[in-house]
């Protein structure tokens, strides 16, 4: 339907309106358009039905002019300046909570101590969404669960269905929550402040009664029973929380190359437990669990028993002494649990315990000892030498729990490889059947080792070869645990060698031994140099084979 009247002037106003009944076409123009297969709006060129547009300037002018003529009259004039914005109310009320102060009375049943306990709670208010939530505050050592009470939500008023608001609630009154009632007893200042904005009147604030349990905790009766001598109860009160902590180096002799690590050492006040934990850098290839020993009470002086006795744990009856912080000061070896431990250092807290409570005690750090120290000052503890072995193997059972070889000179032995010094001697014997046996006596530069051979005899029933293998021969006299070896110094012509209860009697020489102890002569005696001169001059002057390759003396092979 098309109303044709701007071609007549007359205005558009009901009876002024003609329907054009020759009009067909009532379709309105095409206002989008594709391009490159992109949708592009465009404006319309007639108006519906084929209707010439009006242009935009005159279209402006006549909305201008009906709302300023008509504006005031129809709806009245008003300050656009007052309007406001509307703003939702979770966006007013974000994070904007009233905060009550209350308690309730907790019926205590079959306790001859208590009747009642007063728990203080905190109620909070959401006024975005009117949701509520209970939480009562932790106290440590309680022994009671405590946090949140009561969830966050919109909590029944009554049985029909309402929900409390904040208009319900205000100070010095009960707030009955599933059958729980909490009395509110203050509130802070911003719930207040919003309360009195909204000419609510605040009734005065309560205290919150003492729990008659808590105060009689504090101010204990007087009791009639003999006092221990050692109150657990105020060490567990007053060493709470409070660790000493040292920074040591554990000296490793059980593993495989005997090298130290650092570990912490904590020593927990509050119960006497002692933990140590292995200090774990990254790309160490080591296990990441750094605890190397659990908590737990270090015995110092274990009970004595006069029989044999195998058990699993050391238990409290059978430990005269624990360790205390008085056996743990910095620059002194602590062992706990047969492991040593070398303390460095501490922190700041356990300095300032140490002063406080153990004045004459210096902790000053020390510097970080040699892995050569360590081993010299773990070899003091050395049990005696058993005589199973050599005193080298017997020292690397006690060092080590996979026992290695012992170390040697390589280079000494480079520099000795083939360096031999050849003796011949004769056995010191009181039976007649050992006259005229001869042996040839080696001593080995390279590691310091003695082995004789004995000369085959015709006739004397006597089978020679091998009689003492390589080994070190301790001097007689010498002690067990520091023991003193035969050198080329105590090997002169003449003298005796005294080999496992046996005794030998050296009389001649390789002519080699004269010529490596003269370029040595700063180590050799005069008397063993005199000695192998006079004997071998003679040898050369009596025309007796005496040629460097020791043909006299040489080594039968075996």
């Amino acid at each position: 339907m098309s109303w044709n009247w701007n071609s007549h002037g007359l205005p558009f106003l009901p009876g002024y309106t003609f329907r054009d009944v020759t009009k067909s076409a009532f379709h309105r123009s095409q206002t989008l358009n594709y391009k490159n297969g992109y949708a592009l709006p465009r404006g319309p060129t007639v108006g519906t039905g084929q209707d010439p547009l009006l242009s935009e300037e005159l279209i402006q002018q006549q909305i201008s002019e009906l709302s300023s003529e008509t504006s005031d009259i129809t709806y009245g004039s008003f300050d656009r300046k007052l309007a406001k914005d509307f703003i939702p109310a979770h966006v007013a009320l974000d994070k904007k909570v009233l905060r009550y102060y209350a308690y309730f009375q907790e019926n205590i049943l079959y306790s001859p101590e208590e009747k009642y306990r007063v728990r203080p709670v905190v109620i909070y208010y959401y006024l975005e969404d009117d949701s509520m939530c209970i939480i009562e505050p932790v106290v440590e050592n309680s022994g009671l669960p405590q946090g949140k009470w009561i969830k966050r939500h919109r909590l029944p008023r009554n049985e029909s269905g309402e929900y409390y608001q904040w208009k319900d609630l205000n100070l010095a009154m009960d707030l009955e929550v599933y059958r729980v009632k909490y009395h509110i007893t203050d509130c802070d200042a911003f719930t207040k402040e919003f309360m009195e904005s909204e000419g609510i009147v605040l009734n005065d604030p309560e205290p919150i009664p003492v729990d008659p349990y808590s105060k009689r905790r504090k101010n204990p009766q007087p009791s009639y029973t003999t006092p221990s001598n050692f109150d657990r109860m105020h060490q567990f009160l007053t060493m709470d929380k409070k660790v000493l902590q040292f920074f040591a180096l554990w000296d490793d002799a059980d593993s495989l190359y005997g090298e130290t690590r650092p570990v912490t050492i904590r020593y927990f006040l509050v119960d006497d437990t002692v933990e140590v934990r292995e200090v774990h850098k990254p790309n160490s290839s080591r296990h990441p669990f750094p605890v190397l020993m659990r908590r737990q009470k270090q015995p110092k002086k274990i009970k004595a028993e006069s029989f044999p006795s195998c058990v699993l744990e050391v238990s409290t009856e059978d430990v005269d002494e624990y360790h205390s912080p008085k056996d743990f000061q910095v620059g002194q070896t602590v062992k706990l649990l047969g492991r040593r431990f070398l303390l460095c250092d501490c922190d700041g807290f356990t300095k300032e315990y140490y002063q406080k409570n153990h004045p004459d005690m210096e902790m000053k750090p020390t510097e970080v000892p040699k892995k050569t120290d360590m081993l010299q000052e773990r070899t003091k503890e050395v049990p005696p030498y058993n005589g199973f072995g050599s005193f080298e193997d017997t020292l690397q059972n006690c060092l080590s729990l996979i026992p290695e070889r012992p170390k040697k000179n390589v280079l000494k032995m480079q520099e000795n490889s083939q360096k031999v010094l050849r003796y011949s001697a004769r056995l010191d014997s009181q039976n007649p059947e050992d006259e005229g046996r001869s042996f040839i006596l080696s001593y080995f530069l390279s590691d310091d080792t003695i082995s004789i051979f004995e000369k085959s005899t015709r006739n004397s029933g006597i089978i020679g070869g091998k009689f003492l293998k390589k080994m070190r021969i301790p001097k007689p006299g010498s002690t067990v645990d520091n023991p003193e070896f035969y050198s080329p110094a105590d090997f002169a012509i003449g003298a005796t060698v005294e080999v496992l209860s046996r005794r030998f009697v050296l009389n001649d020489a390789d002519p080699y031994v004269l010529t490596y102890l003269e370029s040595n002569s700063s180590q050799i005696p005069s008397q063993t140099l005199d000695s192998l001169h006079q004997k071998l001059r003679v040898g050369t002057a009596t025309n007796q084979p005496a040629n460097q390759n020791g043909d006299d003396v040489a080594e039968p092979s075996s």
